[in-house]
């Protein structure tokens, strides 16, 4: 039982620092193109809803009290409360959404359940970021957000959800 607990904390820290690795890997832009979402998508697929979450959050916790975590190597509060700190704790909601598709038995449940996941995520990021872009900068519209942190994001996240589930079905015929 000891062991058991021992390896899913193991499991859970190992995916919050590739987490990390992901976000480093950085497209500069508005918002930064990031292998974010596949770590998210890796993560849940490969831990479960549960402990994917967690991992999630050990994350967004590990770059809150600093730790240069997040995209360009960025850390700290500051960071998380920036115009685009919405959308990693958008990332929360997928794995929200994870854990309550994950009893469902249909064949795509995993890759459908990530994508209504992304939605919210896209949905609580872009309303975080007219608040905070309005506040520091000035007015912007919903839509302008969408154009600039949104739509450049939907089809290389649609490639990344499909990596991710080949990637993870790949890697559990080999880790019990």
């Amino acid at each position: 039982m000891k062991s058991m607990k021992l390896k899913n904390e193991i499991e859970i820290a190992l995916f919050a620092v590739l987490l990390a690795v992901f976000s480093w890997t950085t497209i500069p832009f508005a918002v930064p193109f990031t292998l974010q979402t596949f770590g998210v998508y890796v993560a849940l697929m490969l831990l479960g809803g549960k402990k994917g979450t967690i991992a999630i959050a050990l994350y967004i916790l590990l770059g809150a009290v600093g730790v240069p975590v997040f995209s360009g190597f960025k850390g700290g509060v500051g960071a998380l409360l920036g115009p685009t700190g919405g959308y990693i704790f958008g990332f929360l909601a997928t794995g929200l959404v994870y854990i309550l598709m994950e009893k469902r038995t249909f064949r795509f449940r995993a890759p459908v359940s990530l994508a209504i996941g992304t939605i919210l995520c896209y949905a609580f990021g872009t309303i975080w970021f007219v608040i905070v872009y309005s506040g520091k900068v000035g007015p912007i519209s919903v839509w302008t957000a969408l154009l600039k942190c949104v739509i450049p994001f939907i089809l290389p996240d649609a490639a990344k959800l499909a990596l991710a589930d080949l990637v993870s079905r790949r890697v559990k015929k080999f880790v019990k």
